[in-house]
């Protein structure tokens, strides 16, 4: 699977494609949908799949501030692979795209850029200046550039349609397993190891990896959860994920203020991880964040809690 960053980045004499459009933040169930279907479509057609995505978000341009990053790009681009694209066009979202008219939009990157037979995106999918592009005028514009456009309907539960924001709302309110239905897999967070207070090795008994992560990530309500880390730069072979206790919020036992994610692999004392690129993935809530009255209540309380995370991941 091959990464474009920019429409420079397409190589010269790239040939037609069918081309799936959006913002992809998350690739839940409703993206890996538009993307299944393009992936259909270029089956049928012999041709390959691109998919283009914008970085930053389009919120965080037009509005001034964008909602938290649920993918950051690199974890969007491998999981669009993984969706069935064969390449991955990450088009830099800025005031100068988000003032070309649907019809420059059209003409310019999927014409000439991408050279699209079919286009496929959302039924709800908005492009051009003031959003004025709808599925019907990219219908239009296929028809008079030669490509054809595909509405996707949008993927619903119970809940309504599989969205970013209801992703988002979940993972607000602790419920780390109803925004796994709605991704299709545990919502996971990623970064590199830092070093903390080290409360956890010298003080409690349960030394943990502090996460650094981006500003901007979607991150859990405050609490404890069951779930899994995993190094991000592991070798073949090598042992690379744990079963783990991982704790959000701002140790307010300790009178903290700082918000962290903190992740213990269960019964392992033995891993050194600072300087590591890790990925924490939330399966379980366990409860939420509180205060105790002292260390030692602390501690009877991480060991139940660990004793819980042990069994609600036995097995998985």
């Amino acid at each position: 699977m091959r990464r474009w960053d920019g429409l420079e980045g397409i190589p010269s004499g790239w040939g037609r494609s069918v081309v799936a459009v959006g913002v992809f933040d998350g690739v839940h169930r409703g993206h890996r949908a538009i993307v299944g279907t393009a992936a259909e479509r270029g089956r049928d057609l012999g041709l390959p799949v691109v998919a283009v995505t914008f970085e930053p978000h389009p919120q965080a341009v037009l509005r001034g501030t964008g909602p938290s990053v649920l993918t950051p790009v690199d974890r969007r681009v491998e999981l669009l692979g993984r969706a069935g694209a064969d390449a991955v066009v990450v088009l830099p979202f800025t005031k100068e795209l988000a003032a070309l008219t649907p019809e420059e939009f059209a003409r310019h990157v999927l014409v000439d850029h991408l050279h699209a037979a079919a286009v496929v995106v959302g039924e709800d999918f908005r492009f051009g200046h003031r959003a004025a592009g709808t599925v019907a005028a990219l219908e239009d514009l296929g028809a008079a550039h030669g490509f054809t456009a595909h509405g996707v309907p949008l993927v619903a539960d119970d809940g309504g349609p599989v969205t970013s924001t209801r992703v988002r709302g979940l993972l607000a309110e602790g419920d780390v397993a109803g925004a796994a239905e709605l991704l299709g897999r545990p919502h996971r967070v990623q970064g590199h190891v830092v070093h903390g207070a080290a409360r956890g090795r010298e003080l409690l008994g349960f030394p943990t990896a502090n996460m650094d992560l981006a500003p901007g990530t979607a991150v859990p309500d405050d609490g404890v959860y069951a779930g899994w880390m995993a190094r991000l730069d592991a070798a073949e072979g090598e042992e690379a994920r744990w079963p783990a206790a991982i704790s959000v919020g701002t140790n307010p036992t300790f009178d903290g203020a700082e918000r962290t994610v903190e992740a213990y692999a269960l019964d392992r004392d033995d891993l050194e991880l600072y300087g590591v690129p890790m990925a924490v993935d939330f399966t379980v809530h366990i409860r939420g964040q509180e205060r105790f009255g002292s260390v030692d209540e602390l501690i009877v309380a991480m060991n139940r809690d660990v004793d819980r995370c042990r069994k609600v991941l036995a097995g998985r």
